[in-house]
């Protein structure tokens, strides 16, 4: 018997309206995913965003999506109601944005808002959803929670405002988690805690992780499969532990421009595109 994926994606397609006229920013995007680590990657304007976007609905008016089919859990995401719309986000469907500084309100504490995004999808009471708060943030490794609970987004580290918004987005216990570059703006340090917490997260309860990321060494450590997008499309689809054996020429030329620290004193090599990669 085989097992329906969690998200099934096909032929999505996201084109904007601008005063220059349309573009087309995602262009025939397919895949499907289980309850696995699925990165994607890719440079700046390919897509990736706006790919993650698409799967929650969170377009602006400015943008038309559409798609032969896009099915979360045996969902019609594409055909859903706003209602219905808003009943998953959050609650089954959640997404981590790149940066806690725009992502927070700052005139709220850090604990008020996880306690509020968890008593939006439940019926919880303040009291119990503080405390689901406190034990959310203790979840993402944070010291004296208590006292963190009571700060506001200003008064927290980069580091630890990514933790509370992957708090924030854990608490209701959704089934798939899109994180866009979670780790982009912190240290190395920082970032494998952030990966380690994410990774024992998405292991215990058995959640789908979609990771975006340019940082294709760190996606092929951290994911099980890996899409390359390129100009709105998927150009590759391969195992993260393939990605060092990639066939297309962008994915290795993307690749081979990753510094060294054994790489001499040379010039990186330049990616030369294909105007066929477009098409």
């Amino acid at each position: 018997m085989t097992t329906a994926p969690l998200l099934d994606v096909a032929q999505l397609r996201v084109a904007f309206k601008t005063p220059r006229g349309r573009v087309d920013a995602v262009r025939g995007v397919s895949f499907a995913m289980g309850r696995e680590k699925l990165g994607i990657v890719g440079e700046s304007g390919s897509g990736k965003s706006c790919t993650g976007r698409s799967l929650l609905r969170l377009l602006p008016g400015n943008a038309a999506l559409s798609a032969e089919h896009l099915v979360f859990d045996g969902l019609d995401l594409l055909h859903a109601s706003p209602k219905t719309l808003r009943d998953l986000r959050g609650r089954r469907l959640s997404m981590v944005m790149q940066d806690p500084k725009f992502s927070l309100n700052p005139v709220m504490t850090v604990g008020e808002q996880i306690a509020e995004a968890y008593r939006a999808h439940s019926s919880a009471r303040p009291r119990a959803a503080r405390q689901k708060a406190l034990s959310m943030l203790e979840a993402v490794r944070i010291r004296e929670p208590q006292r963190v609970y009571d700060l506001y987004p200003h008064e927290v580290s980069g580091g630890m405002g990514q933790r509370a918004m992957i708090a924030m987005m854990l608490a209701p216990d959704p089934d798939l988690l899109i994180a866009d570059e979670p780790t982009s703006a912190l240290d190395v340090t920082v970032q494998m805690q952030v990966l380690a917490i994410l990774d024992d997260l998405v292991s215990e309860r058995g959640m789908g992780l979609i990771f975006i990321s340019h940082d294709l060494t760190l996606v092929g450590s951290f994911c099980d499969r890996v899409l390359v997008m390129y100009g709105g499309r998927v150009l590759e689809t391969l195992a993260a532990r393939d990605l060092a054996a990639a066939r297309h020429p962008y994915t290795r030329g993307l690749m081979a421009c990753l510094p060294r620290i054994d790489g001499g004193e040379g010039e990186l090599p330049v990616l030369k595109r294909d105007p066929a990669w477009l098409r």
